[in-house]
């Protein structure tokens, strides 16, 4: 929503104008903010951030998914008092591998009334995740040709730290070069949980 990072990978856009589409959503609507890009890349105005929270809060009908992969800057500017929570702004943080785990410390130290992971795709075991005001956890693995492989015994893991910790946990797909066939089956059964309150319908 409002934001694009184009393919040359190095020019960031901002597009301010689509900041009045949820205004127009008549019915509650699940609004990915940055599927293609990153809201907190460091090239982005915080102005224009401040600008995306504002319409997020005068929608509270519509629940709101803001993924990053610069959990530094999230905590940054949220500590500095730049970003108001609402329930229906969900925060997230992708989280691929163990080099980077410590993304999920950063989460859970903002404001953020409702947190999430995504690991996906999953590269690698993560062991002993402080799953701590965590509200939920994605996991799938890589599609599409030169997919990288997810081990089951991964998944599995994580899968029990969410049932020890008492996180929804919710299984994406296996992936791979054939990720229809592949299917999305752990032990015989899928796994499609969803915390309680009403703001985490997102995975419907």
């Amino acid at each position: 929503m409002g934001m694009e990072k184009y393919l040359n990978g190095f020019d960031v856009t901002i597009h301010p104008e689509t900041l009045g589409e949820p205004y127009k959503l008549k019915k509650p609507t699940l609004i990915f903010v940055n599927s293609m890009s990153d809201l907190f890349h460091r090239d982005v105005p915080v102005e224009f951030i401040q600008d995306v929270f504002r319409v997020m809060k005068e929608n509270p009908q519509h629940l709101f998914l803001v993924l990053t992969k610069r959990a530094d800057i999230l905590l940054k500017y949220d500590k500095e008092g730049l970003l108001e929570w609402t329930e229906n702004i969900w925060a997230g943080v992708t989280v691929e591998d163990s080099s980077i785990i410590e993304r999920i410390d950063l989460l859970r130290q903002t404001r953020a009334i409702n947190k999430f992971l995504s690991c996906e795709p999953l590269l690698s075991a993560l062991p002993e995740m402080n799953l701590e005001n965590i509200n939920s956890v994605v996991v799938g693995g890589e599609s599409g040709p030169g997919a990288r492989p997810m081990k089951e015994e991964w998944v599995l893991d994580i899968r029990d730290q969410c049932l020890e910790a008492g996180v929804s946990f919710f299984f994406k797909q296996w992936g791979g070069v054939r990720k229809k066939e592949a299917g999305r089956l752990i032990e015989g059964r899928t796994w499609d949980e969803k915390p309680k309150k009403r703001e985490l319908t997102l995975f419907e």
